[in-house]
């Protein structure tokens, strides 16, 4: 469903979703990364636990949240990919 603008290979990181190593383009924003990665929902809100995933890829929303190297409340679409990530699906308040 996604897929880069740019057909040039970017060189990939390990970065370790939800427990599990993955790799994704260097220097990309992590929301779209994880989006043509497969990683869906990114989080589920506190109240009903209805799953959410990124919608305005530009910081106002918050429907992209996740935790980011242990610090919960992290906006993927804010984020550039960098070797090493721990990213971690967000369920409920976090």
């Amino acid at each position: 469903m996604f897929r880069p603008l740019d057909p040039t290979p970017q060189p990939m990181v390990s970065v370790t979703l939800d427990g599990q190593p993955s790799l994704l383009p260097a220097g990309a924003n992590l929301a779209a990364a994880l989006l043509a990665a497969g990683f869906t929902p990114f989080r589920r809100t506190p109240v009903s636990g209805a799953p959410r995933q990124p919608f305005c890829m530009m910081g106002v929303c918050f429907d992209c949240l996740a935790q980011i190297d242990g610090q919960p409340n992290r906006q993927t679409c804010l984020e550039t990919v960098r070797e090493g990530m721990v990213i971690a699906r967000q369920e409920g308040a976090a």
